[in-house]
């Protein structure tokens, strides 16, 4: 029996029956590990490491900590200046550290004049070491003639108290006199000694942390919000240039720099003021390449205190040397100014002897740019200023009464339209039937120039300039001729290809030139051939070096040309040019140029001076006006092409590269007028009137629909 009352029976009946057992009940299937509650140790472990990491992360700790920090680091700092300071004024240190800087600096002028100083000092410390040696002998001498003196003098002095008062012993009284005045001093020395003794230690130390915090030697992290300071745009100095070099990170630089009796001064040559920044060539001690260097430009960059877009590294003639141009901290963002093209109006341009004004170079020097009997490239990612670049040279080139200009442009937003009455032949538009435009015209240049290489020798000719902007739309035109031969491609069957070759081969010896603009070079869109035989060759940013090799030639890249290293989008108009009609510092390949920016209203302005000049060109385009009556509406929904949305601005420009008798005198109010009218007005995206698309093709829809139900 159990407790409960239960009764088990110890022997089993045979005659009972078996009850069946039921079956236990089965175990979940565990997906997981059984979750188990932590211990008491691990729970207090995680709640104190809470605790702890909280409190170390508070914001009161970390005022602590840097408080301590701070004030600790004045002390130690304070510590080590005081020390220099001794130290530079009992040693010759602190002249030759003005005597290293000097020579760094190239100025041999002041480093002989603190070499004649350090050796001055040392002449002198030796007189007075000299003078301390004979120092004893003659402060013994000096103490017993001073000694004798005094007291014959309290002794004289005592024998006329004696007389005067008629008392003997008054002659003792002035040296007994002396003789108490120095036990008194003894007594007052007793009394303050003790805790000058206690005092002094502390008031020093005072004075070292009051000299640390006078120069705020302390790590910057830990100094007051309003007290910290940036380094960034501190001026280049020898041993900044030094440090940095030696901070990039290879090995076999370091150890050259730290072996040097000199800290690496010897390395540098002077530190020269070039437009808004400085420049500095570094001669790399043996074992380090200039390859390596160039490929830490950003590190070094860093290390001098400068986004990487303001130190540019370039290889000059001389063997293991990189020269480094430092700008100005921010001066590279600031906008150079206008072009003289719209400051000057009377300014009139020589394609034989003159140079266009382009921009300027880094130093801030005037980049001027012959374009004499020169095929040119220009080339970049798209929005980056490559038309205008373009388009700066050719008003300049305008501006000579003699050039005859054939222009297509591929994009046909209106970008060379101002050229309309200077050019014989301007296209405008990115479809096949413009490429195949374009292309006649490349073949009537090539035409033109034959006949100039068949005339007599010595005959003068004007200077023909064919100008095709995008002309990555021309290679890669799928478009084939009743001939049978594709208009684009890099084959010798291509016939934009070819004729772009040709002029390249002869063109240029009868002033037959080709200008070509194209975006994000490839080799399908830009043939190696074609970007080979440009005598000009010009770089926006670009993507990758690869890229840059191809815009500028191997020899460029190879001598630091790095447009694949500009901004996109924030060095709008920066190139990189290799060219021999550009003044190019000696030993480099390329020149960085920042070019002046003509917008389109000052671009026409300066065509109409072209204009002026000239005796009225008739301009041959590829949309002749018949007189027929134009579908505004249908004409708006083509222009719009693919594009959800336009900016009105462009459509106006498209719709009058579209049919400039019709919409030449449009303004945005007629443009508007008539799509109010069609019930597709413009509406504001992004804070700029733009056309729908959708619009304009659902009230076209509509109104076909209305005037088939009318009829």
């Amino acid at each position: 029996m159990t407790d409960n009352g239960t009764v088990v029976p110890l022997f089993k009946d045979p005659a009972t029956p078996e009850e069946p057992t039921p079956a236990p009940a089965p175990a979940p299937l565990a997906i997981f590990p059984e979750q188990r509650e932590p211990s008491r140790p691990v729970r207090v472990f995680v709640r104190t490491r809470r605790t702890v990491t909280g409190a170390v992360k508070h914001e009161k700790t970390r005022t602590v900590a840097r408080v301590t920090v701070r004030h600790g680091a004045y002390l130690l700092g304070g510590t080590r200046i005081a020390a220099r300071r001794t130290w530079d004024g009992r040693t010759g240190a602190r002249y030759q550290r003005l005597l290293r800087a000097a020579e760094a600096a190239g100025n041999y002028e002041a480093a002989g004049e603190w070499e004649e100083r350090l050796h001055r000092f040392r002449a002198e410390r030796h007189k007075r070491r000299m003078d301390l040696l004979k120092a004893p002998q003659d402060m013994a001498r000096s103490a017993a003639y001073g000694t004798a003196t005094g007291i014959g003098a309290l002794i004289a002095v005592g024998v006329a108290l004696a007389i005067a008062t008629k008392d003997p012993a008054d002659v003792f009284t002035p040296l007994m006199a002396l003789v108490e005045l120095v036990r008194l001093l003894v007594v007052i020395v007793q009394m303050v000694w003790g805790p000058l003794v206690a005092v002094g230690p502390w008031l020093a130390l005072v004075g070292l942390w009051a000299l640390g915090r006078h120069q705020a030697a302390a790590p910057q992290w830990s100094l007051p919000a309003t007290s910290r300071t940036s380094d960034a745009g501190a001026p280049i100095t020898p041993s900044i240039v030094v440090t940095a070099l030696r901070d990039l990170g290879i090995a076999p630089l370091r150890k050259a720099i730290k072996e040097m009796g000199d800290a690496g001064a010897a390395m540098l040559g002077p530190i020269r003021i070039a437009g808004c920044g400085v420049e500095v060539d570094v001669t790399l001690p043996s074992g380090v390449s200039t390859s390596e260097v160039q490929a830490r430009r950003k590190k070094l960059a860093e290390n001098l205190s400068r986004h990487e877009h303001e130190v540019f590294i370039t290889i000059p003639e001389a063997a293991r040397t990189v020269r480094l141009w430092v700008a100005d901290s921010g001066a590279l963002d600031e906008p150079i100014g206008p072009s003289p093209l719209a400051l000057d109006e009377t300014m009139t341009a020589d394609y034989a002897k003159g140079r266009a004004p382009w921009g300027q170079d880094l130093r801030g020097d005037a980049a001027t740019l012959s374009l004499y009997q020169r095929h040119l490239l220009i080339t970049g990612l798209s929005n980056q200023g490559k038309t205008a670049a373009l388009r700066a040279l050719a008003l300049w080139l305008a501006l000579d009464r003699r050039v005859e200009f054939r222009i297509a442009d591929l994009k046909g937003v209106g970008d060379w339209a101002m050229f309309d009455g200077i050019a014989s032949v301007l296209i405008q538009g990115p479809t096949d039937d413009h490429v195949i435009d374009a292309t006649e015209m490349i073949e009537g240049l090539v035409e033109e120039m034959e006949r100039r290489l068949q005339a007599p020798p010595g005959t003068k000719f004007d200077p023909l300039i064919g100008i095709v902007d995008e002309a990555q739309v021309a290679f890669m035109c799928p478009a084939v001729g009743d001939d049978k031969r594709p208009y684009g491609g890099s084959k010798a069957t291509s016939r934009y290809f070819m004729a772009a070759r040709k002029i390249h081969n002869q063109g240029r010896a009868v002033d037959v030139l080709l200008y070509e603009g194209t975006q994000d070079p490839t080799d399908q869109n830009l043939p190696k051939l074609v970007r080979e035989g440009a005598h000009t060759r010009i770089s926006l940013a670009l993507g990758t070096e690869s890229q840059a090799r191809m815009a500028l030639g191997d020899k460029a890249v190879d001598g630091g040309a790095a447009p694949h290293l500009l901004r996109q989008g924030l060095d709008k108009g920066t190139v990189v040019i290799a060219s021999d009609g550009i003044k190019i510092p000696a030993g480099q390949a390329s020149i960085t140029v920042r070019t002046h920016y003509i917008d389109t209203d000052t671009a026409h302005a300066i065509a109409d001076r072209a204009r002026a000049l000239r005796d009225g060109i008739t301009t041959l385009t590829t949309t002749p006006d018949d007189g027929e009556e134009r579908d505004a509406l249908a004409d708006i929904l083509t222009v719009l092409g693919d594009n959800p949305r336009v900016l009105t601005a462009d459509v106006l420009k498209r719709l009058t590269t579209l049919s400039p008798a019709t919409y030449g005198a449009w303004t945005p109010g007629d443009l508007k007028r008539v799509l109010e009218d069609a019930g597709a007005e413009p509406y504001k995206s992004d804070g700029r009137m733009v056309v729908g698309r959708e619009r304009v093709a659902r009230a076209l829809t509509n109104r076909d629909t209305d005037s088939s139900a009318s009829a």
